[in-house]
């Protein structure tokens, strides 16, 4: 499946109620976000479902790919695009087994070592951070600019940086032959998420590259 993972925006519930959260994807995707990923990480199964096909009937509004984290079954039974699966989940080549070549199949990688095994798995797309320091997890471990740059050139499929990210802060990554930034709060907890996500697209384009 073709995509695009120059804005990736993580959703996260904890500040919002499902009403507030489905019209803040809806304004990521009209800032310009070209992935939604939904992520709910203390949910049963069957909520997941239900708000997954919430989400999903917005960003099918917006013809914007939907990838649900860790749930291959959720990604499944809601039809989404495709499945973002991290250190602890189903591995890589599972994921790929059970959603067969058409979907999109997304890894955290934190090494080379690892991204590399991740491509050789199935991999379509690898998240690579903490830049910075976030809010979205109990424990992050940051990544130097360096290793990520070191994990772009390691493997041939588009990495994005996650982890903390916003328009004030993304210089630290010009120059970086990253595919696009992954961001949560600076979208999710603005007030304006269209408006947030407009103007974190536009710097992120506007960055010099390699």
């Amino acid at each position: 499946m073709q995509f695009d993972p120059t804005l990736y925006v993580i959703t996260d519930s904890t500040y919002h109620t499902t009403e507030t959260l489905l019209h803040a994807v809806d304004q990521a995707c009209a800032g310009g976000a070209t992935l939604i990923q939904l992520r709910e990480k203390d949910t049963s199964g069957r909520d997941y479902l239900a708000l997954a096909q919430q989400v999903k009937a917005v960003t099918d509004r917006w013809n914007v790919p939907l990838i649900i984290d860790d749930r291959v079954d959720v990604a499944i039974a809601c039809d989404a695009a495709g499945v973002h699966v991290g250190a602890s989940d189903l591995p890589v080549a599972v994921c790929r087994k059970l959603l067969g070549p058409d979907k999109i199949v997304g890894a955290t990688a934190k090494t080379v070592e690892v991204a590399q095994a991740a491509y050789a798995d199935g991999a379509d797309y690898l998240g690579t951070g903490a830049i910075y320091p976030t809010t979205t997890h109990v424990t992050t471990k940051l990544t130097p600019v360096s290793t990520l740059d070191e994990i772009c050139r390691a493997v041939p499929i588009p990495v994005v940086a996650i982890g903390g990210l916003n328009a004030e802060n993304m210089d630290v990554l010009a120059y970086s032959p990253i595919a696009g930034v992954a961001v949560v709060s600076a979208v999710m907890k603005a007030e304006d998420p269209c408006a947030a996500a407009a103007q974190i697209k536009e710097k992120f384009l506007a960055m010099p590259r390699h």
